[in-house]
């Protein structure tokens, strides 16, 4: 079951009525695909990762250097991996499930060192990702804030 939707307007007060549970849509399995992408993430287990993704699923992620494109679910774990996967401490401090015009929309930030550049520092991380998604994700469009300097460690 699904809830959400357009609520009726309820005359007898000043706001809608709250959503109505509906039978389950694409929507709701995208909700789903995207916790899994999450509790992946946050396990850091790239094999759970991967059964997120179609194999020849795409990704458009804007970095601090620049753009990057994938053109399958292997290069886009891969990238994820190079970015999370030799943190020897690591941290989610948020993640977030919604959705924004009919996209399935996932969020996180973490905290970790060192970096994959081997600066032992502990960085900051925020990621927004656009999924376009029914039972797995076949496109990601990604925004990276880059690994900003962890002022509170």
């Amino acid at each position: 079951m699904r809830c959400g939707g357009a609520a009726p307007y309820n005359s007898a007060m000043s706001h809608p009525s709250p959503p109505r549970c509906e039978a389950e849509t694409p929507t709701t399995t995208g909700w789903s695909v995207g916790g899994l992408l999450l509790e992946a993430l946050a396990a850091r287990d790239f094999t759970r990762m991967s059964d997120c993704f179609e194999p020849a699923a795409t990704m458009r992620a804007l970095l601090p250097p620049g753009l990057v494109e994938c053109q399958s679910a292997t290069q886009i774990v891969e990238s994820i991996r190079s970015w999370f996967g030799a943190a020897e401490e690591f941290e989610v401090l948020d993640g977030t499930v919604g959705e924004v015009g009919g996209r399935l929309h996932v969020a996180w930030r973490l905290r970790l060192h060192p970096t994959p550049w081997g600066d032992d520092a502990w960085h900051v991380i925020e990621q927004q990702a656009y999924l376009r998604a029914a039972e797995r994700i076949d496109a990601i469009d990604l925004l990276c804030s880059g690994f900003q300097p962890d002022g509170h460690r």
